[in-house]
């Protein structure tokens, strides 16, 4: 500094900073007392900002569709590596379950997003409940049939027994009813058990890829396993829904927590490891067998990178895909015409992101 003073005419030097011809250039050094003082200065600076505490991380409650299981890998590995605290997020996830009301809870606060369902937040929406679709994470609906070996396609279950669920006679029944000419005579209730289907070749059921698919892998018993998506249900699977509120108050938030959930998804498929312990923590029965069969059917079906999400990235949604659902709705006169369908999701988020598969 005081070289490149030197070199500077008087004019430009400060008054308080200009030799007289008897001024020596020691005189203008700082003294050691002046140094040392300096040194303590800025080490009380320092350790004022480490000990200076960091802005609390944004909490929020995450809800899954079930106990906790592969198809939630996701979530779980966002957690386990970090993902979420990186984003400046605490994340807290809560396992559904067959008694848990996820839009219940979240429309009560309980939970600030959840793993939601298309049909679900449509009729929501149609009810006047706030809430709102802001990302997919799977392209493809993860619903299908489990049939027995010598079954080559849906098509073929024309003559078969049907196991459904009371549930699903309002969801994808009657698309599968309607696309093949199924009747409703043919269908039994589908109680959870597969020994109706080991003891009857003539029997096919509703299915999920991880579960009945191995248990049925377990048994030995010369099976197939029929995603609807393939054949052109419309839904999305594993989409993450929140409240209009917190959208609207914290979108930044909201768009971290996609982003950092959807980077979780394409760490887990490429080392699931880390996302499993978290699983098994939340749900000791689902074995490691178990899990990784779960792993290789999404890796099989390709749910998370095919379609849109292969350029668009993962996550991402289209309003022709939601209006393919609402028609269908419509149509089978699960929602009305005049329900505001558009309200149901937003693309804003997703477009905001882009995590290639």
């Amino acid at each position: 500094m005081f070289n490149r003073l030197r070199q500077l005419p008087s004019s430009c030097v400060p008054p308080n900073l200009r030799r007289s011809p008897a001024m020596s250039l020691s005189a203008l050094r700082p003294s050691r007392r002046h140094l040392h003082a300096l040194a303590l200065g800025s080490l009380a600076l320092l350790a004022s900002a480490l000990h200076r505490p960091a802005h609390a991380q944004e909490k929020l409650t995450f809800l899954t569709s079930w106990y906790a299981q592969a198809e939630h890998g996701g979530f779980y590995q966002a957690l386990a590596t970090g993902l979420y605290k990186q984003a400046g997020l605490d994340v807290t996830i809560k396992m559904g379950g067959p008694q848990v009301n996820g839009m219940q809870l979240l429309s009560a606060g309980q939970a600030d997003l959840i793993i939601g369902y298309d049909f679900q937040v449509l009729s929501g929406v149609e009810k006047g409940l706030p809430v709102v679709t802001v990302a997919a994470s799977f392209q493809k609906d993860l619903q299908g049939m489990l049939t027995h070996g010598d079954v080559k396609s849906l098509a073929d279950l024309k003559t078969r027994t049907i196991l459904v669920a009371g549930n699903n006679r309002t969801s994808w029944w009657p698309w599968l009813k309607s696309k093949y000419d199924f009747k409703d005579e043919q269908t039994r209730p589908y109680t959870f058990n597969l020994q109706p289907f080991f003891a009857d070749t003539n029997v096919a059921q509703q299915a999920y890829p991880s579960s009945e698919p191995f248990q049925a892998m377990k048994k030995g018993a010369p099976h197939k396993f029929f995603l609807f998506a393939d054949d052109g249900y419309p839904p999305y699977g594993t989409s993450i829904v929140t409240t209009q509120t917190l959208l609207k108050n914290k979108p930044d938030v909201v768009k971290r927590f996609v982003e950092a959930s959807m980077k979780g998804w394409v760490s887990y498929l490429k080392n699931p490891a880390p996302g499993n312990a978290l699983i098994k923590q939340d749900n000791p029965n689902m074995s490691d067998e178990q899990i990784a069969f779960g792993v290789q059917q999404m890796k099989a079906l390709q749910v998370l990178g095919s379609g849109d999400a292969a350029t668009q990235g993962v996550g991402t949604m289209t309003e022709a895909r939601w209006k393919a659902t609402r028609d269908y709705m419509v149509k089978e006169e699960l929602l009305k015409a005049d329900a505001p369908w558009q309200k149901a999701f937003t693309l804003d988020v997703v477009k905001q992101i882009k995590v290639l598969p």
